[in-house]
């Protein structure tokens, strides 16, 4: 969650105008600032998948899971396209809606409501085709649909559609293999239920088997990955090549590269328990609440200093200008950090204020932020 939040920062902050992980123009630090979030998306979902096969432990037949699933999947579209897009923008265009990550968390839900009545192994089983298997698709594009574009982009393809002159959706996250990875997540949650030293086990085969094929599978270059790692001038700058890998959407290797280290650590993670993990607990006991939040914090300080620089705020409220170079505007990476790290302190009064309401509070509409 607070490593989220440094990506939204140097979105609003930063005078790089160029792909951070473009090995053209990032440095190496520009570089592992952008790449470190990547593990963020695909462990949010993957243990989203998780928690739903937890729930049914708790008393939840699989019918009420299912609702559950498919009310908050529909919510979550409705906070995206609303909420979510005008924290984002700081407008009203609502004839331009995107779908980012809280889309495909919502659209996955809605899928899984209804794959959570399949056998277990035949969930695993259609998981692991979307997973492994999509990038087989990387050659057939939008275009090539006509009329039927926008089909495509929600399925596979990162892009803008538009509707007629005025209006048009853009999709960031498209669904497949996202819809795979909340699968096999749920999936997952049967070993997090077994005995600590046997899940543990099986923990370190799983992650540490995932990072040994994510090795083998890009060392290669034949599969796995529409962008291939290249010789670079120094040995570093090839390992960036090495891990510079697709996300939108997210190719098999970036599934693999985020997610096995993240299985690889969960053992230790589990164990920690110190002043620190409390404190980081704090913004994930109220996830959707932090997402929210720090959306328009992030973005609302941007403005804010804009004003102080005597820089155009329709920088920051002109969708067009919102994610595009900016003449006179930005910083380098120590004070893109600075306001990262301000703005989760900010933030951690209000998401302990709002834990402590769910920890004593029953409320049913409490479990949907």
């Amino acid at each position: 969650m607070i490593i989220m939040a440094l990506d939204h920062t140097r979105d609003y902050f930063s005078s790089f105008v160029h792909n951070p992980t473009d090995l053209q123009y990032a440095s190496t630090p520009m570089f592992f600032t952008r790449w470190i979030t990547h593990f963020c998306a695909p462990i949010f979902i993957f243990l989203s998948g998780a928690s739903a096969y937890l729930s049914l432990s708790r008393g939840k037949t699989k019918k009420d899971a299912s609702i559950f699933l498919l009310k908050r999947g529909f919510w979550l579209l409705l906070l995206e396209v609303t909420v979510v897009r005008t924290g984002w923008m700081f407008n009203l265009d609502v004839l331009h809606p995107v779908g980012q990550v809280i889309w495909a968390i919502g659209w996955s839900m809605i899928c899984l409501a209804a794959l959570i009545h399949l056998p277990r192994w035949l969930i695993l089983t259609v998981s692991f085709v979307m997973i492994f298997g999509h990038n087989a698709l990387d050659g057939i594009h939008a275009e090539q649909f006509g009329d039927n574009a926008l089909l495509w982009r929600v399925v596979h393809e990162f892009g803008y559609t538009p509707f007629g002159d005025d209006a048009g959706l853009m999709i960031i996250y498209p669904l497949v293999p996202w819809i795979g990875v909340m699968a096999a997540g749920y999936c997952f949650g049967a070993i997090m239920q077994m005995e600590q030293a046997k899940r543990d086990k099986l923990l370190y085969r799983i992650g540490i088997g995932a990072i040994v094929l994510f090795i083998v599978l890009r060392y290669t270059n034949l599969y796995g990955d529409a962008s291939k790692w290249e010789a670079q001038s120094h040995w570093w700058r090839m390992v960036l090549s090495f891990i510079n890998v697709s996300k939108y959407p997210p190719s098999l290797l970036y599934l693999l590269m985020t997610i096995g280290p993240a299985i690889t650590v969960l053992p230790l993670l589990e164990k920690a328990n110190n002043k620190l993990t409390s404190i980081f607990s704090i913004y994930g006991k109220v996830p959707m609440f932090y997402y929210i939040l720090h959306i328009y914090l992030i973005h609302g300080m941007a403005i804010l200093v804009a004003v102080m620089m005597n820089i155009p705020t329709d920088y920051f409220t002109d969708t067009e200008k919102i994610f595009s170079p900016k003449p006179g505007w930005g910083f380098g990476l120590p004070m893109v950090y600075c306001f990262w790290l301000l703005a989760v302190a900010l933030l951690y009064m209000p998401c302990r204020w709002f834990a402590n309401i769910k920890a004593t509070h029953k409320k049913w509409w409490l479990s949907y932020l």
